[in-house]
């Protein structure tokens, strides 16, 4: 069904209303905003679908968004929170807290086994210093 403007139910349905208090930040290189989000009977959109919707808005590319902090009204359909858009990547990276990048990043393998790594935590409780670095690089028995 059309709703006027060539516009879908779904469209109403699940939409970045918009962005309220918007500042330019000069000396961090980037805009910030708080972001409006009308959901009525659905669950809240993904980060990645609130990333697209303010790429296309603001005429950017998703991978300089960085959306956080999202809260959904009581009664539901309504959420609001924080979105930072940064001038480019290099600048992101060098401001944005290192658990916000991480969010957005393929999620790491943990590398050997789970007893392994408990060995490893408690040897290195027994030393101090540099000492800590070398037995993770170190094979058993010192060889």
């Amino acid at each position: 069904t059309d709703f006027g403007g060539g516009r879908s139910k779904q469209w109403y349905q699940r939409r970045v209303r918009g962005t309220r208090k918007f500042i330019t930040n000069r000396i961090l290189n980037r805009r910030q905003m708080v972001v409006d989000i009308i959901h009525p009977g659905k669950a809240n959109l993904s980060k990645e679908d609130v990333k697209e919707k303010l790429a296309t808005m603001y005429r950017t590319t998703a991978d300089v968004i960085m959306p956080f902090g999202f809260r959904t009204d009581f009664g539901g359909g309504r959420s609001t929170g924080f979105a930072l858009i940064y001038d480019n990547v290099d600048a992101m990276k060098k401001i944005e807290p290192k658990y916000r990048l991480a969010r957005f990043q393929p999620k790491l393998d943990k590398t050997g086994g789970r007893r392994q790594r408990k060995e490893l935590k408690n040897r290195k409780k027994k030393v101090t210093g540099k000492k800590k670095s070398e037995l993770g690089s170190c094979r058993r028995n010192g060889k």
